[in-house]
């Protein structure tokens, strides 16, 4: 089974795009993020006719999440913590597979640029939010699989020039503290747990020439919990992508269970 994570960066602006990968990998599950349209503009009829189930929490403009899967899924929730900005940040489903009930929580985190803003703070509050949330689920089902946008960077290995990112929202050690304190609650990121030290970027600005270059990041992730990372087969990052014409500059990142 392959589960997918990919921000899209606008639905409606990849669809040509999205429907090739579909067709050329065929995930049973994609999770997608930044979909950057309300509900009601989703591009419903184009994954139907792949044969993909649709699940959306959008927002006009910005962020937004969908997740898109060939069978159908159980207990979805867009309204899983209450976000005081009422930002489409996050969507969570049940599926069963091998008599387990897996959890997918699909997730867009804040930015946080520039730091010590309203939006930096925002950030805190959103990952605090999640973290309290997944305590919670934790206790009626420790089979999680959370992945997404975490506009985090975890670890020096996983920028292509660290120092540059020292306070950046995205590397500041306080937002990396968070993403340990997830770890913490019992997951594994699975990228590292099959390659400890290989790299894995999964985004690349669309300026200064970065993706031929390769200066790019490992923010988008996937954390399963420990009762379950004995089902994960491989993690595989896809570049196709992200070469392609009028990319996003993100790509996905894909989980493979056994």
């Amino acid at each position: 089974m392959i589960i997918s994570s990919w921000n899209v960066n606008s639905v409606r602006a990849r669809i040509e795009n999205i429907k090739e990968y579909i067709k050329k990998f065929s995930p049973d599950i994609l999770m997608m993020q930044e979909i950057k349209t309300p509900d009601e503009t989703f591009p419903y009829e184009d994954i139907k006719k792949l044969n993909y189930e649709n699940y959306v929490f959008g927002q006009k403009s910005y962020n937004g999440v969908a997740i898109i899967s060939k069978k159908k899924l159980a207990n979805i929730e867009n309204d899983i913590f209450k976000d005081k900005l009422k930002q489409s940040r996050i969507i969570s489903a049940d599926f069963n597979y091998k008599k387990k009930n897996i959890k997918i929580i699909n997730i867009y985190t804040p930015n946080g640029n520039p730091v010590d803003t309203e939006k930096y703070t925002y950030k805190i509050y959103w990952l605090d939010n999640l973290i309290k949330k997944i305590k919670k689920i934790l206790i009626e089902n420790n089979n999680i699989i959370i992945g997404g946008d975490f506009n985090i960077i975890p670890a020096a290995e996983d920028v292509h020039n660290p120092k540059n990112y020292e306070n950046d929202a995205l590397y500041r050690l306080k937002i990396r503290k968070k993403y340990r304190e997830i770890l913490n609650l019992g997951f594994h990121d699975a990228y590292r747990y099959i390659y400890p030290e290989k790299e894995g970027y999964t985004f690349w600005d669309y300026t200064s020439g970065a993706w031929q270059k390769n200066n790019g990041m490992r923010i988008d992730h996937f954390l399963v919990s420990n009762s379950i990372i004995n089902i994960v087969n491989d993690v595989k990052i896809n570049k196709y992508p992200r070469g392609k014409t009028k990319p996003s500059d993100h790509t996905p990142i894909e989980i493979e269970l056994t």
